[in-house]
């Protein structure tokens, strides 16, 4: 079995959802008392969050691919990157860290396409709506995305900020998603990515107007099945 790298953190919530499937995934498959060799960097979020806002994304780099390097001096084989905001950043860490990185969106196209989806509503931060980095790999991937209204994003990505990294659950913001599935239906989408790795928090056992595909379920299911291939 080769050795997951994860790089986590961001925020802890989602990441301990990151290690729970993983090992759920592997020991469905394999049985008895077996488990994942992993190796975790859980930064400190306080840290992160405010270089993002303030758009530091050359600090960002820095730091982020300075811990995958130990994750990979520690015996990684691969890196997982337990955040999708971050994949901003997949191209120079996984170059700085010298091993490959699974990225969160082309596990998640490759989903959305064995379930016959082609055109997905996305859901997520202001950066991954409003930026290219994880839509182009969508659409790389056979997928075309759909965005919630622009005047929609500020309140969406403030929810998860301000809620979710803090563990804050409220019937109210899990409302105004559903509304936001609500006009991915009315345009034709087909299923809902949730692109942000809290979302599955706020919205798991939901009943929407479209399936969900949650990016950190599928993203770590596909971490453990890449490690038992080895």
């Amino acid at each position: 079995m080769r050795t997951i790298g994860l790089l986590g953190g961001m925020s802890w919530e989602s990441t301990e959802t990151y290690y729970r499937v993983i090992n759920e995934t592997v020991a469905r498959a394999l049985g008895g008392l077996h488990s994942a060799r992993c190796l975790m960097s859980s930064v400190d979020f306080a840290e992160i969050e405010p270089l993002q806002s303030a758009g530091e994304w050359g600090e960002l780099a820095r730091i982020l691919t300075e811990e995958a390097r130990s994750l990979a001096r520690a015996g990684a084989d691969f890196l997982v990157i337990c955040t999708n905001t971050i994949h901003k950043l997949a191209p120079e860490i996984e170059r700085g860290a010298g091993i490959p990185l699974l990225h969160i969106a082309s596990a998640a196209a490759d989903e959305l396409r064995r379930a016959g989806i082609r055109r997905a509503g996305v859901l997520g931060t202001r950066f991954t709506l409003r930026e290219r980095f994880y839509t182009d790999v969508l659409r790389a991937g056979g997928v075309e995305p759909l965005l919630p209204d622009e005047a929609e994003i500020p309140e969406l990505d403030r929810i998860i900020f301000d809620e979710l990294c803090r563990g804050a659950v409220l019937p109210e913001s899990r409302e105004k998603y559903l509304k936001a599935i609500e006009g991915f239906a009315a345009r034709g989408a087909g299923a809902v990515l949730l692109g942000c790795t809290e979302l599955g928090l706020l919205l798991g056992g939901a009943e929407a107007a479209l399936p969900l595909f949650d990016s950190a379920v599928i993203h770590a299911r596909r971490a453990a099945e890449l490690a038992m291939e080895g």
